[in-house]
């Protein structure tokens, strides 16, 4: 592994050793941090490449999750989120309150590192793959990691047909 120290929040790269996966932490080029310039420009398949998408109901209480999807796939905000929230309506977060509520720009928001008691849902496809691609925090940075990764993290799910192929 290259030395990457500095590309990632301290807590993010420590949690990636706690777990004592195999992971690899790669530079990214900010303008490149949205997923199809990044996978077109870093040869990574569509499918490893998995978005972070902070959603959150539209009626009070407010309820919020952070869902995982891959890039070939459209997220199901109008039914399964919504359910799963337990909304009448559900939307996605604008990026300055993504920002604001994650602490992490769009094209870099990673299921690592979140506040306590933001949920975590991820496709079940996603688990099938060999290894994702995720956000590294910030814009200037990816986490090459196995899917397993979503096992350890607090307040995560694993949903059926959270998203559908595009």
């Amino acid at each position: 592994m290259n030395d990457v120290s500095g590309l990632t929040l301290p807590q993010i790269e420590a949690f990636l050793k706690a777990t004592g996966l195999p992971y690899e932490i790669w530079p990214c080029d900010d303008s490149l941090a949205d997923t199809a310039a990044f996978c077109a420009h870093y040869k990574v398949p569509p499918e490893n490449s998995v978005n972070a998408i902070l959603v959150r109901s539209k009626t009070a209480p407010e309820e919020m999750a952070l869902c995982m999807v891959p890039a070939t796939h459209r997220l199901d905000v109008n039914k399964v989120v919504r359910k799963r929230l337990g909304a009448k309506k559900a939307s996605f977060t604008p990026p300055e309150d993504t920002r604001a509520i994650t602490g992490m720009e769009i094209g870099g928001v990673t299921p690592i590192g979140l506040p306590p008691g933001l949920r975590v849902w991820v496709e079940a496809t996603v688990m099938n793959l060999d290894y994702i691609i995720l956000g590294g925090g910030n814009r200037t940075s990816k986490l090459k990691v196995s899917p397993a990764i979503f096992g350890m993290l607090p307040d995560c799910d694993i949903v059926e047909e959270l998203a559908k192929p595009a």
